[in-house]
């Protein structure tokens, strides 16, 4: 290994298992220096490099579509490269005097040359971290990563029949799967299915044309919904009369996905669907706010009943546990030590002892969370 690899290794808590011995004691030092930990003046050397956090440098910012871009980012020490494509990772970044942190789906396929790892970020009108990612973040700019996740991925190898089907900023995760299935040399018989509103809307369309031109497997349908409505799931027995046979990846909108499902459960096929929702389905409740405590830190906010309690905390300065912030991956669950909480999108109460899911759950009055 040479100089410039070992530096760029991983150390301290974020060291995978199996890693060398050397790469051990680098860990070990930096806890031993607790909490005198050298970050800051491995940082000076490179702000990539740290032993307590995963970072990474933005790259690239390249334009997909009117709203949309393609975010490259360098990341540092830790990262596993060796994710599954269609996972996500979280990325935050410093705005207004606090850290936002978002999840976006890997649009770049396992082991991408060069040690970079892209996204794709659609900016959202009530979107700050998505719109200033989109118009106005500049390469070089320092971010927070958090590790690859998620259950929303194509195996190795593929199956021999696939069926997408996307919608909007659905194709992200999409995309990492085309890319890998491309790059190992090996696209099976797959139909992909994608709707925008017009042909400018359409992210990646370039490269899914291309590749629907380089693969005799694959076939690409795009439904531009402004002039030829919305795709009706009727029609797959003319376009792809096999469906039923097909491990179906979907990723789009939440009405979209509820009727996916709806069908595939009426069809007695729902093993082969898998699905990916980008939002927090919430029941029609609300918590009633109130002061947010965090034990550990000692830190303290007022919130309202919508705010989720992920972030109050971030809202606090306090260094939460997330993941998928969309309550399916358990990485933020956190103990209520005093008080109540409510889930927002069962409407369920949580007392003191429980443990809640921060980021779907919200302030019912005073509570305290052991963070």
């Amino acid at each position: 290994m040479s100089l410039k690899d070992w530096i760029e290794a991983p150390a301290a808590a974020v060291v995978p298992a199996g890693r060398s011995r050397l790469n051990w004691l680098r860990g070990a030092a930096a806890r031993l220096t607790t909490p005198l930990l050298p970050d800051d003046y491995l940082h000076l050397v490179n702000p990539l490099w740290s032993a307590r956090e995963l970072r990474g440098q933005i790259v690239e910012v390249r334009r997909e579509t009117a709203e949309a871009a393609t975010i490259v980012i360098k990341p540092g020490w830790g990262f596993d490269f060796g994710y599954a494509p269609g996972q996500y990772i979280g990325i935050g970044l410093h705005l207004e005097g606090r850290w936002h942190w978002r999840s976006y789906s890997l649009t770049s396929p396992p082991n991408w040359e060069g040690k970079r790892i892209s996204i794709a970020v659609k900016a959202m009108p009530e979107g700050l971290l998505s719109s200033h990612l989109v118009n106005g973040v500049p390469s070089g700019t320092i971010v927070r990563l958090a590790a690859p996740t998620g259950n929303f991925v194509l195996p190795d190898p593929p199956p021999e029949k696939v069926l997408f089907l996307t919608a909007g900023s659905g194709v992200t995760p999409v995309m990492a799967m085309l890319r890998a299935m491309a790059r190992r040399g090996h696209v099976p018989d797959v139909l992909h299915v994608h709707s925008a509103p017009t042909r400018d809307d359409v992210m990646f369309a370039e490269e899914i044309a291309q590749l629907d031109a380089d693969h005799s497997g694959f076939r690409s349908h795009v439904q531009l919904t402004r002039s030829q409505g919305k795709f009706s799931l009727a029609s797959l027995d003319e376009l792809c009369p096999d469906w039923r046979e097909r491990q179906t990846w979907a990723c789009g909108p939440l009405p979209m996905l509820d009727e996916i499902e709806s069908v595939w459960s009426e069809q007695g096929i729902s093993e082969f669907l898998h699905l990916e929702r980008f939002a927090v389905s919430r029941a029609d409740t609300s918590g009633e706010g109130g002061t947010v405590t965090f034990a550990k830190s000692g830190k303290s906010t007022t919130i309202d009943g919508a705010t989720t309690l992920l972030e109050a905390g971030e809202r606090a300065g306090v260094l939460m546990p997330f993941g998928c912030r969309m309550g399916i991956c358990q990485t933020c669950v956190l103990p209520i030590v005093e008080g109540h909480a409510i889930d927002l999108r069962s409407g369920k109460d949580h007392a003191e002892g429980d443990r809640v899911q921060t980021c779907i759950s919200a302030a019912a009055g005073d509570c305290t969370l052991d963070a």
